[in-house]
């Protein structure tokens, strides 16, 4: 576990040294308040385009805005203090040409002081990723199964599942690591191209779906903490926070309309009452709380 205690942030360069040095460990953040929880134990935070899905209700993530995964990034920077924070370029943001991928991932830099962007496709996006690290820009890649590529491949549909496969998958890692590009995304591959991919290239592979042969693991936190009523097959529920979310939104229904909630104790007392300066109840309001017996049916 890598619960961290400094507050130097970690860059790009810091996650690509760890190739090879052990699990690097990651999450989707798309709020402040759950990116400080999980800045405690993550090397980075991507501020995924999976937010539309998520949190939006989009089906795929394609009609994502260049806007919404600024004002989300905006949102994780503040809540984290220590994990490297890596947007999502979202659709049509990137793939017209290097220069307008330049444009707005150095807007989404500016205005989110992210640490990295993250861009779908593999050898037709080589040229672009070395247009940006040239630049300043740092870029992580992302494989395999493209979830921005839903409507070519034919839904969300695991790659590299027959060898013929196999060899056009390696190219593409190949080609974005000798662009520059600081890690890998490998979503939804099988295990021995993992493997093979990552002892191939000399970037940290990150796998979701793609095995433990990766150098480290990333998952949807939504899919991971039980919030997301539908997951893929590669996930591992390891809360139930939706299932807690409702027992908590039942209970507050129950006690509202029972006229359980509020109890003096949660409301605001007049200045120089004894009664309620202590937060106890009085007498008379102990009486007032109580809720009436049911009348008897016999006569």
């Amino acid at each position: 576990m890598s619960v961290h205690s400094s507050q130097k942030r970690l860059m790009a360069p810091d996650i690509a040294a760890m190739k090879g040095r052990g699990p690097i460990v990651a999450l989707t953040a798309y709020h402040a308040h759950t990116a400080a929880i999980a800045d405690k134990y993550c090397d980075f935070l991507l501020v995924g385009d999976s937010l539309g899905m998520v949190m939006h209700g989009y089906e795929t993530t394609v009609p994502v805005p260049l806007e919404l995964m600024i004002m989300h990034g905006r949102a994780v920077v503040r809540g984290a203090k220590r994990a490297l924070v890596v947007v999502d370029m979202p659709f049509g943001s990137y793939e017209e040409s290097p220069a307008v991928a330049f444009r707005n991932s150095a807007r989404v830099m500016k205005e989110t002081d992210c640490g990295a962007v993250k861009i779908e496709g593999g050898r037709r996006m080589a040229e672009t990723i070395h247009y940006l690290v040239e630049r300043g820009i740092p870029v992580m890649s992302h494989i395999g199964l493209t979830p921005q590529s839903v409507n070519v491949i034919g839904g969300f549909k695991a790659q590299g599942r027959v060898e013929s496969q196999w060899a056009a998958i390696e190219e593409d890692a190949r080609q974005v690591a000798e662009a520059g590009t600081f890690a890998v995304v490998l979503e939804a591959i099988t295990e021995p191209l993992a493997r093979r991919i990552t002892a191939a290239i000399d970037v940290p592979t990150i796998g979701i779906g793609a095995s433990p042969a990766c150098d480290g693991q990333i998952l949807v936190m939504e899919d991971m903490l039980g919030l997301s009523p539908r997951v893929p097959r590669f996930v591992k529920k390891f809360g139930k926070v939706g299932e807690a979310i409702e027992g908590a939104i039942r209970d507050y229904a129950e006690d509202v309309r029972a006229r359980a909630f509020p109890t003096p104790e949660h409301t605001y007392p007049m200045k120089g009452s004894a009664s309620r300066s202590s937060g106890r109840l009085g007498p008379a309001e102990l009486k007032a709380t109580k809720k009436p017996k049911t009348p008897s049916s016999k006569r």
